[in-house]
């Protein structure tokens, strides 16, 4: 085993242990003043309880491998995923009061207690509290957690309307759709997929755009919806690129031929849907004379923990005289990376990879998502001088089978001639 690799999990074990020890602490504090029967009973169910977390915490390797039931396997990670949050959160809070503890002692070691301020105790201690708050706060985001898992399916259509001054006067009002991380293997209901694709052919879009991770890892997990997304329809077609997820990087393989043989058979997927898979390349489209450029690039990341195939300079050469421009990428770490520095004729970037998180609030007047911290450019539109970069927040969803605050979306662009 690798240093660093032991070094991590040592790390998640001490998180997992503190997790454990403050949420067991907390159950006890409030079920102090409970008849010793029922409180005997109380933590012998907590203990099956958490056996049984344990136990499905040791299937996630199965889980992610897919060699369970899809639906078995969602319930499991969100039933596994809830409780992990929900004890690291009821840890936070009680590490505070620890804290506040740690500094009140220490500053007793250094004056005179008699002269320390006295407080005095009305209703619950600051400890009763906080300790109150931690059970609210952490039972509060396990229930958002499950009911989240309702909203896996409920797609949330975008209208976004941007204005050019270099697109083509043909071009004025063109109608772009934009899908992305469809994550198949996590997937198990087609006849709710299907009323996301209906929403999408309503539009009548003249283009759609799928930005990457068509997969979670195996080919194989597109056959089952094979006969649903062939029903995209537009009047230009459909353009793919890869995401990270599609090159089989996070399993492992029994040969690097059976690895290379899974992504072709991948890219052969593309063709039977009835989708233009561009690898670093570009294509022309061409209306009433008037010609726009769209470039596909394989994965392209900027930050270190995914791997980059991506050739953007391969896919922009033969493109220069083109007076507008429209680049699928997938990890929008790429933008700020390479394209807004070296490309500055690419008007606009299509992305996605983040999926918002699958966690946050997304409303008009506030957006906010843990993901924020890793990705500057995370979901909706980003721009800088005459560039902007949009990042779709996902069709599918990966790991946690749901979605809190972060619905699925489907993204309709309407293009103009400024």
């Amino acid at each position: 085993m690798r240093r660093g690799g032991g070094i991590g999990i040592f790390i998640v074990l001490i998180v997992l242990a503190l997790a454990e020890y403050y949420t067991f602490s907390a159950l006890r504090f409030s079920m102090r003043g409970l008849r010793p029967g029922l409180k005997t009973g109380l933590t012998i169910a907590y203990i099956v309880f958490t056996l049984l977390w344990i136990g499905s915490f040791l299937l996630f390797p199965a889980m992610r491998n897919g060699e369970m039931n899809k639906t078995l396997r969602n319930i499991l990670i969100s039933f596994t995923m809830g409780i992990l949050i929900t004890k690291v959160l009821i840890a936070a809070v009680l590490l505070i009061d620890d804290v506040r503890r740690v500094f009140f002692l220490m500053g007793s070691w250094f004056y005179d207690r008699n002269n320390l301020p006295q407080t005095v105790q009305q209703g619950m201690s600051r400890s009763e509290f906080l300790n109150n708050l931690a059970l609210i706060f952490g039972g509060s985001v396990f229930a958002a957690l499950i009911y989240g898992m309702t909203n896996r399916y409920n797609y949330n259509l975008k209208k976004v309307k941007l204005a050019f001054s270099s697109l083509p006067d043909a071009f004025h009002g063109y109608k772009v759709v934009q899908i992305s991380d469809i994550h198949s293997g996590s997937l198990n209901n087609p006849e709710a997929i299907l009323k996301g694709i209906q929403t999408i052919n309503d539009l009548k879009p003249d283009i759609i755009f799928f930005t990457g991770d068509l997969v979670n890892n195996r080919s194989d997990e597109m056959q089952p919806f094979m006969q649903v997304f062939n029903k995209l329809q537009a009047k230009h077609g459909v353009f793919s690129i890869l995401g990270n997820h599609d090159y089989g990087d996070y399993v492992s393989w029994n040969s690097p031929q059976e690895k290379e043989k899974n992504l072709l058979t991948l890219k052969q997927i593309h063709a039977d849907l009835g989708w233009r898979l561009l690898l670093d390349e570009h294509v022309v489209l061409e209306q009433n004379g008037h010609k726009i450029g769209v470039l596909g690039v394989q994965n392209t990341s900027f930050r270190n923990n995914f791997h980059s195939y991506g050739d953007l300079k391969k896919a922009y050469e033969g493109s220069e005289a083109l007076p507008f421009k429209i680049l699928l990428s997938h990890d929008p770490s790429h933008w700020d990376g390479e394209v807004n520095s070296k490309y500055k004729d690419i008007h606009l970037t299509l992305s996605g990879h983040t999926h918002g998180m699958q966690f946050g609030i997304d409303i008009p007047w506030l957006k906010w998502s843990p993901v924020q911290y890793m990705y500057k450019q995370w979901a909706g539109l980003y721009s800088k001088d005459d560039q902007h970069i949009y990042v779709n927040r996902g069709f599918g969803f990966l790991g946690y089978p749901g979605r809190v605050g972060i619905l699925p979306e489907i993204t309709f662009f309407e293009l103009h001639k400024s």
